[in-house]
C-alpha cells in the first residue's frame, strides 16, 4: 500500500487545479503538506492568500496536516523559504512536486520577451529554485522523491506555445540529470505530462473538459512520489483515466567505419531511411549509453 505517514511534501501551485488534487491526495495518505500558491491569475499577475488557505482548510477538515505558503517560486530566496518552512514546521522534506505554472501563449513571431521570461521563471527556473535546497536536504537524509510537471506541449509540441513548450521540455532535462545525481542518495526524480481540466486548459480542451478531471492525474503523481516507487527518470502521460510512458529512443542508425573514409553529406542523404529506422531501438538511461553504443561500433 502506498503510504506517506511521517513524510513531508511540498506541492507548488497547490491552490487549485492539479496542485490542489495532489495536495489533498497526499494528505489523505498521511503526508504533512506545504500547500504553496502565490494566489495569482493564470498569466502570473496578482497574488493572494485565499487559494492556499482554502486547500489547507479542506485538508485539516478531513483530519490531515497542512500549512499554507504564499511564496513565489520565481524568486530564488522566496522559493528557498518554502523548503525552510517545511523544515521549520516538520523537520524534514521528503517530496517536492513542482506544479506551479502560468500561461503567456503567443505564436513565435508575436512572442515578446517579457512573456518568455515570465513563463521560464515560473515553470523552469521555479523548479530549480525550489528543488535545489530540497535536494540538498534530501541528500543529507538519504531519501527523497521529486516530481516535475512537464507537458506534451514540450515533448511533442503545440501551436502557439513556444515559451511554455521550451520550459516544459527543459524540466525533462532537469529530471534527467537529477536522476543521475540523486541515485546514490535514494532520491528518485520523475516527470508527468498531465492532461487535465484546469484554469490553464479550459479553452484548449473545449467540450471535452468533463472527461479530464484533475483528480485522475494525482494517483500517478502520488505513486511516483512514494517510497513504493523505485523508478527514476520516467516521463508519464496522465489524464482521462490513462497512464502511459513517454520515452526517448535511440535507433541503431547508419554507421560508416573510419577506415572507409570521412562521412560525406551525400552519404548522409542516401542513408536517411537507415538513420530513422526504428527497428532495434534502445532507451538510453544516460549519455553514457550513447557512448557505449558508439564504442561497440568503433571497436573500443
Amino acid at each position: 500500500m502506498v503510504d506517506f505517514t511521517d513524510r513531508v511534501a511540498i506541492v507548488t501551485g497547490a491552490g487549485g487545479g492539479l496542485g490542489r488534487e495532489h495536495a489533498l491526495l497526499l494528505a489523505s495518505l498521511g503526508a504533512a503538506v506545504i500547500v504553496n500558491d502565490l494566489g495569482g491569475d493564470v498569466h502570473g499577475t496578482g497574488s493572494g492568500t485565499s487559494a492556499a488557505a482554502a486547500v489547507v482548510d479542506e485538508i485539516r477538515a478531513a483530519g490531515g496536516v497542512a500549512v499554507a505558503d504564499h511564496a513565489s517560486v520565481s524568486d530564488p530566496q522566496a522559493a528557498a523559504s518554502i523548503v525552510e518552512r517545511a523544515l521549520s514546521e516538520f523537520g524534514r522534506i521528503d517530496v517536492v512536486i513542482n506544479n506551479a505554472g502560468i500561461l503567456r501563449d503567443k505564436t513565435f513571431a508575436n512572442l515578446v520577451w517579457p512573456d518568455l521570461d515570465a513563463v521560464l521563471d515560473v515553470h523552469l527556473k521555479g523548479a530549480f529554485y525550489v528543488t535545489r535546497p530540497a535536494f540538498v536536504q534530501m541528500k543529507e537524509q538519504g531519501y527523497g522523491r521529486i516530481v516535475v510537471t512537464s507537458s506534451a506541449s514540450g515533448i511533442l509540441g503545440n501551436f502557439g506555445q513556444t515559451n511554455y513548450g521550451a520550459a516544459k521540455l527543459g524540466l525533462v532535462g532537469l529530471m534527467n540529470v537529477l536522476k543521475l545525481e540523486g541515485e546514490r542518495y535514494g532520491i528518485n526524480v520523475n516527470a508527468v505530462a498531465p492532461i487535465a481540466r484546469t484554469r490553464m486548459t479550459m479553452e484548449l480542451l473545449g467540450t471535452s473538459t468533463d472527461l479530464f478531471d484533475p483528480a485522475q492525474v494525482s494517483p500517478a503523481v502520488a505513486y511516483l512520489a512514494s517510497e513504493t516507487c523505485t523508478l527514476s527518470g520516467e516521463i508519464w502521460s496522465v489524464g482521462g483515466g490513462s497512464v502511459s510512458r513517454f520515452f526517448i529512443g535511440l535507433t541503431p542508425g547508419w554507421f560508416q567505419p573510419p577506415g572507409d573514409g570521412p562521412v560525406t553529406v551525400d552519404e548522409v542523404a542516401a542513408n536517411v531511411a537507415a538513420i530513422r529506422d526504428e527497428d532495434g531501438y534502445t532507451v538510453p538511461h544516460s549519455s553514457a549509453d550513447e557512448f557505449a553504443k558508439l564504442g561497440k561500433l568503433l571497436g573500443g
